[in-house]
């Protein structure tokens, strides 16, 4: 189970630092390949998790959102993962609160620099994770996967 955090600014400057910090406390207690290590957000979740994936583009090799777009304020950030490793992988898939628009923008915004992106879009769904959630997870693991880091961590940067 994953924490819940506040959403904001505020978070979001700390989420390069405390997505990683978080992982590392895991792998004092489990054996973990730090070549695959994925993140997973769900609505205000997804928010951070794009953070994480740009942010941090070194440390994740895939990422998933569901119910979560990237705002126009926040379009920046595609560079910044772009900068570190264009080889990013981010799993989209949209929900009724945002329109087509929106999530296809952010659709585009990824594909732009070359991110491999796995997005559907699933009719008339409203906000509820719970009850697609068998189906969501097993999409976005079989997605996510397939990627990991490579092995050497200078060539990460």
């Amino acid at each position: 189970m994953a924490p819940t955090l506040p959403l904001g600014a505020a978070l979001e400057a700390q989420v390069p630092q405390l997505f990683p910090a978080l992982m590392d406390l895991v792998k004092t207690q489990y054996d973990v390949d730090s070549r695959r290590i994925y993140v997973f957000g769900y609505s205000a979740g997804g928010y951070s998790t794009f953070d994480a994936a740009m942010l941090d583009s070194t440390y994740f090799a895939a990422a998933g959102v569901f119910a979560a777009i990237i705002t126009p304020d926040y379009y920046w950030i595609r560079a910044e993962g772009t900068a570190k490793n264009s080889d990013r992988h981010v799993h989209r898939r949209p929900r009724s609160i945002f329109s087509l628009s929106q999530t296809r923008a952010t659709h585009d915004l990824l594909l732009a620099p070359g991110f491999t992106v796995h997005y559907v879009e699933i009719p008339n769904l409203d906000h509820n994770y719970p009850a697609i959630a068998g189906r969501v997870n097993q999409d976005v693991w079989t997605f996510m996967s397939q990627y990991s880091l490579p092995s050497d961590p200078a060539s990460r940067f």
